[in-house]
């Protein structure tokens, strides 16, 4: 059996003897890194992150911030791991104890208080500013750090503003800094003393990295690939299958083993709950499942990209996904979570069901027999039940197009970002000389299920798009599922919430609707 190693802050660590359930966070501080915390344990507040490099294309990497609190340690086999610990001391970028950018624009802007979450907050910062999209405005081009009080230069809102009980009506509700950072990079960051504002300065003062710095110089070459992983401790195994075919072999002789591949759902279970599986397998590097197609009669995602991969890829060639991309969560989630994650799980308030369920779409299971397909409208079966049998999984999610020309994705939770939704509901419909020819309703949180709102759907269909067929059809939408009462809302709530989303969606599309219709 190989040696199991990750390279952490640039020295080679040996993962030998971990357990499968040890999380990448406790096996990094029993080895001394003890900047990241644990605060929260599952994923909420960001102080455990660290940044890994990650593929991008054939011939890069980018840095990226994940939670290190939910996946294994063993997932990073043959990876490279930087932790607040190595930002300001990684080999051959600066002399010794000499802080990094982003730390040093912390230290001077005040943006550490009590400092247990300065360590998460520093590393989700490094990784958008070595973001290689991210662009500084001309006064920022100097060389010097960006001040946007010192430049007169306001942080920009990129979309309009809303309220956490109805959604958000465009793409995505970022706030940009003057250098380009995107501060929704810091949404799963959690600073308890509030001290955002010296935290924003900091992350707005950044300019470019330097052209020697060895992290930007490190995003020229490729990510370590994925290499075979086996290791089994106190009776429970981790399993990085080399081929598919490794995996199905693997699937028959323990249907009840379990797939991770971000572990944003995995990792909170050991976590909290406890659980103890005996066999994991690590599916998130198996090329396979990390397709991206866009053909002329659909888009195919793989089951194991990342959100923020498939955000990256699509680039805004479907409008409802955009919607959904910033209320999913965070961007530390995002940049572990899978659409194929998401999905398997089956819970009824999986934010991406919704919106793929507007969508029409069709999930893609394979086996070893080969793949099926089943749109998504028939593919849950009861609560985090599915139609997925042993020895099958997600392999990728099906879009077909052309789109529909309305659509909207709206999220009733108490917090703007980073929330469990109470109601989520995507909408996607085509209107024809004011006369809705189509139109698809996906709901989540209100069943135990998500559900498709078929008789709303019917009240519509071929019919005028005016504001009383909009109301009477909204009375029904008010009726679909089993909403009940939680410590999320009330079914009442979720009612009433159901109803006015429907006259949301009306009144955003009143500019495509011709007059004579209205």
């Amino acid at each position: 059996m190989e040696r199991i190693e990750v390279t952490v802050n640039g020295q080679v660590r040996t993962c030998d003897g971990v357990s499968p359930h040890t999380n990448l966070l406790d096996w990094l501080r029993d080895g001394g890194l003890t900047g990241s915390k644990e605060g929260c344990a599952e994923g909420e507040c960001g102080a455990c992150a660290v940044m890994v490099a990650r593929p991008d294309g054939p011939d890069g990497s980018r840095w990226t911030s994940v939670n290190a609190c939910l996946p294994p340690a063993l997932a990073f086999d043959g990876q490279e791991i930087v932790t607040a610990e190595g930002l300001g001391s990684a080999p051959g970028a600066r002399a010794a104890r000499q802080m990094h950018p982003v730390q040093q624009e912390m230290a001077e802007r005040g943006g550490s208080q009590c400092g247990y979450c300065t360590p998460g907050f520093v590393c989700s910062m490094a990784a958008e500013y070595y973001r290689p999209e991210r662009t500084v405005s001309t006064a920022g081009e100097s060389g010097g750090a960006v001040d946007p009080v010192a430049e007169g230069q306001a942080p920009q809102e990129t979309s309009d503003t809303g309220t956490s009980a109805v959604g958000e009506e465009h793409t995505t509700d970022h706030e940009t800094g003057p250098n380009g950072f995107d501060l929704h990079a810091l949404s799963g960051n959690l600073c308890r003393c509030t001290g955002y504002r010296p935290i924003r300065d900091a992350a707005f003062a950044l300019s470019t990295p330097d052209q020697s710095d060895p992290l930007l110089l490190r995003q020229d070459s490729p990510a370590p690939a994925a290499r075979p992983t086996h290791s089994a401790v106190d009776g429970a195994e981790f399993v990085r299958p080399h081929t598919m075919a490794d995996l199905f072999r693997l699937l028959a002789k323990d249907p009840e083993a379990k797939l991770v591949s971000g572990s944003t759902d995995l990792g909170v279970e050991i976590n909290l709950r406890h659980s103890r599986p005996a066999l994991v397998l690590a599916i998130d590097r198996l090329e396979p499942l990390r397709t991206l197609t866009v053909g002329a009669d659909s888009i195919e995602i793989g089951a194991a990209l990342t959100l923020s991969e498939v955000e990256r890829g699509l680039n805004g060639r479907v409008p409802l996904l955009d919607q959904l991309f910033p209320r999913f969560a965070s961007r530390l989630i995002r940049n572990a979570a899978t659409f194929g994650g998401n999905l398997a799980t089956g819970s009824p308030i999986g934010d991406s069901a919704p919106v793929l369920l507007a969508l029409d779409a069709v999930v893609v299971l394979a086996s070893a027999d080969g793949d099926r397909e089943v749109p998504l409208s028939e593919y849950y079966t009861g609560y985090r039940q599915s139609v997925r049998e042993a020895g099958e999984l997600v392999r990728a999610v099906r879009i077909p197009l052309p789109l529909a020309e309305q659509s909207a994705f709206y999220k009733i939770s108490k917090r703007r970002f980073d929330d469990i939704s109470s109601v989520a509901i995507g909408f996607a419909a085509d209107l024809d000389g004011g006369v809705v020819s189509s139109i698809r309703i996906g709901v989540g949180g209100i069943a135990a299920t998500p559900i498709r709102a078929r008789r709303t759907e019917e009240a519509l269909q071929g019919h005028p798009w005016t504001q009383s067929n909009v109301a009477a059809a909204a009375a029904i939408l008010a009726t679909e599922g089993t909403p009940i009462d939680d410590l999320r809302a009330s079914a009442r709530y979720r009612s009433a919430m159901l109803e006015q989303s429907l006259l949301r969606f009306f009144a955003r599309t009143q500019d495509a609707t011709p007059e004579v219709a209205r």
